[in-house]
């Protein structure tokens, strides 16, 4: 069993980084899509009354996907 372990920090470590990290970006690019919609979803009026202008919208689904700094 202690092989198995060891093994998995070699190519099948990496591996196993590599999808973890396209599920991670899959994930993220899926949160900006559904952010993207709801928010373009709403009236001009719903988004005034949350002090969103139309023009915010991409901004802020990024932001909610990916976080301010990135």
């Amino acid at each position: 069993m202690a092989y198995a372990s060891a093994q998995t920090t070699g190519v099948f470590g990496q591996i196993a980084e590599a999808f973890s990290s396209l599920r991670t970006a899959w994930a993220r690019s899926r949160v900006y899509v559904r952010t993207y919609n709801e928010l373009n979803a709403l009236t001009s009026r719903e988004l005034a009354d949350l002090g969103i202008s139309r023009s915010m919208i991409s901004r802020l689904a990024y932001e909610a996907a990916y976080g301010r700094d990135a």
